[in-house]
């Protein structure tokens, strides 16, 4: 399992305490400092089955700067998701989990981490 964390987000401090507590085996990525690429993005969209303005951080300065809230969020959009995610990490929702089942959750929860954990 991998997750993907910004050290700085409570909700990630939170999944990494969940994770230690429950003995996880786990791989942290800061996805800030080592950037996910365009087809890791596309491949963990297919994992947690959303679309990438499902997990974007629309209320970052980079958001509105590129004026996403604005951006259609339809198939003909998605690849320019994409690309505003790889080169605007900081817009990636977190933490991201990777799950041993070739899944993925948003694990801002505990019960997100949690369903992560019994996959």
């Amino acid at each position: 399992m991998e997750i993907w964390i910004n050290p700085a987000c409570s909700k990630c401090r939170s999944a990494i305490g969940l994770l230690d507590a429950e003995g996880a085996d786990y791989t942290v990525r800061r996805y800030l400092e080592d950037v996910p690429s365009e087809d890791e993005i596309r491949g963990v969209l297919d994992r947690l089955g959303l679309e990438p303005w499902d997990i974007t951080r629309t209320q970052e300065d980079a958001a509105k700067e590129l004026g996403l809230k604005d951006w259609a969020r339809d198939a003909s959009s998605r690849e320019r998701w994409i690309t505003a995610l790889s080169r605007h990490p900081k817009l990636i929702q977190r933490p991201i989990i990777t799950a041993d089942d070739g899944t993925a959750v948003v694990g801002r929860s505990e019960e997100a981490v949690r369903d992560a954990l019994s996959r």
